[in-house]
């Protein structure tokens, strides 16, 4: 088998595996399954996975390495808090919108993940959530951010990834519309105000 064809069904196999993972849940999904979805045979199955929990593995996996080298790129390169929090905000809804299944398997399949890939797959999560929290911070030190702390990191990861609970690739707004948004309304609070609330509103109390 040459690499390019290798390559083009490998991904077939995890784009697939993905999709029924999503739709019946990883437990309920068997290598007969994705024989017949894929029309790889089970020798091949094997050839690119050594067994399910592999399988399970990469998928939820693969956007998150791609995510943290795009967060980390973006960390290096100089460019104002705002602007890197708006292109790492784009590069995730863009990533939601593009793999929604990986991360419903990833939202609803984690626990499956057994062992060292389980120890990975948490680390990963980790690095994840840590350049969120450098962008931010970076913003604090610039004196563009208020001070933030891990509620605020945690709320921005749930605006964003949440996202593939009701994000429509074919919706009335873009991704990197939707993105844009949320920055709206994260730079708001992450500007901070010099006055304290208002008791008297409706938000109060």
């Amino acid at each position: 088998m040459n690499t390019a064809a290798g390559r083009d069904n490998r991904a077939h196999l995890l784009a697939v595996a993905a999709r029924l993972f999503a739709q019946q849940g990883y437990h309920a999904t068997g290598m007969a399954d994705l024989e017949r979805a894929t029309g790889l045979g089970r020798s091949s199955l094997y050839h690119y996975f050594r067994n399910k929990e592999e399988l399970l593995f990469e998928i939820t996996t693969r956007y998150l390495r791609a995510l943290v080298v795009e967060g980390r790129a973006l960390l290096d390169a100089p460019m104002a808090p705002e602007t890197r929090l708006r292109r790492f905000s784009r590069v995730v809804m863009r990533s939601v919108a593009d793999d929604r299944d990986e991360l419903t398997v990833c939202f609803r399949e984690m626990h499956a993940v057994t062992g060292d890939n389980r120890r990975t797959l948490l680390a990963l999560h980790r690095d994840y959530e840590r350049v969120w929290a450098r962008i931010l911070s970076a913003g604090a030190a610039a004196d563009v951010f208020r001070n933030v702390d891990t509620l605020t990191v945690k709320a921005v990861l749930g605006m964003h990834h949440y996202g593939y609970l009701w994000l429509r690739p074919d919706g009335a707004q873009t991704p990197e519309a939707i993105a844009d948004a949320f920055c709206d309304m994260l730079l708001d609070g992450l500007r901070g105000w010099d006055e304290p609330s208002n008791p008297s509103s409706p938000a109060a109390g």
